[in-house]
């Protein structure tokens, strides 16, 4: 590896850290989603991994694509951020959307019943509420919709740093140091994405009180797409 590459490869795992830590909408859906569905650490892990690798591959394929057509950076930058503008209005939608499903559940007070067995092999059914402590448990409603939703905007939404970074060893017709500065730029994000959501959901999940238990769902909603208006509005 010539010294150019290892500069590269270093500004690269920068660029890569820092553009996940500062966008919040990198971590905290996931953390929302996560506290409200009561997900394990490796539910959230596998979830956030899935959709980081999608975030990470859209732009890949967009920047060989473009080398290999000859596609001036410009056009690949705003293509770029046309697919940002996309992503931030999608996120914020689905955090509406998502938010407004939760109120509807929190007022609407549901009950169900489920099998029950005791030490002594004991089986008995009986209602009870979504949010009654004596028997918290997760439930799979709307879950893989909701991470699909989730993985399809993360596909949508660009990694644009990496374009430019990738533009360098393109114009030296290096195919083997353009696919390694893009690894290196993947495994800094996803990598940063997984483990700042594993960090904020420790602290999140102890957060235990009855009355926010009710409106959880609806809370997560809100916090998503304050993340997609933060990037609209505020250019994070």
């Amino acid at each position: 590896m010539t010294g150019d590459l290892w500069v590269l490869s270093a500004t690269a795992a920068t660029v890569g850290f820092l553009h996940t830590i500062t966008g919040p909408d990198h971590y905290l859906p996931f953390v929302m989603i996560g506290r409200a569905r009561h997900w394990s650490y490796a539910r959230l892990a596998s979830v956030t991994v899935l959709c980081g690798i999608g975030h990470v591959l859209s732009s890949i394929v967009i920047a060989l694509v473009g080398v290999a057509a000859g596609i001036a950076l410009s056009r690949l930058q705003a293509l770029e951020g046309l697919r940002g503008n996309w992503a931030a209005y999608a996120l914020m939608g689905f955090g509406i959307a998502y938010m407004l499903w939760g109120l509807r559940k929190a007022w609407r007070g549901e009950t169900h019943s489920h099998l029950h067995r005791h030490a002594d092999g004991t089986v008995h059914s009986h209602p009870h509420h979504h949010l009654d402590s004596e028997h918290l448990h997760p439930h799979g409603e709307n879950e893989s919709i909701t991470v699909w939703v989730l993985f399809a905007i993360f596909v949508l939404g660009p990694c644009e740093p990496l374009i430019p970074l990738a533009m360098v060893p393109a114009a030296r017709h290096s195919w083997m140091g353009l696919l390694w500065i893009a690894l290196i730029f993947g495994l800094l994000t996803v990598g940063t994405m997984t483990a700042t959501a594993l960090f904020l959901y420790s602290g999140v999940r102890r957060i235990s009180l009855p009355w926010l238990e009710r409106y959880m769902h609806a809370l997560a909603g809100l916090v998503i797409a304050l993340s997609g208006a933060a990037i609209v509005f505020l250019g994070l």
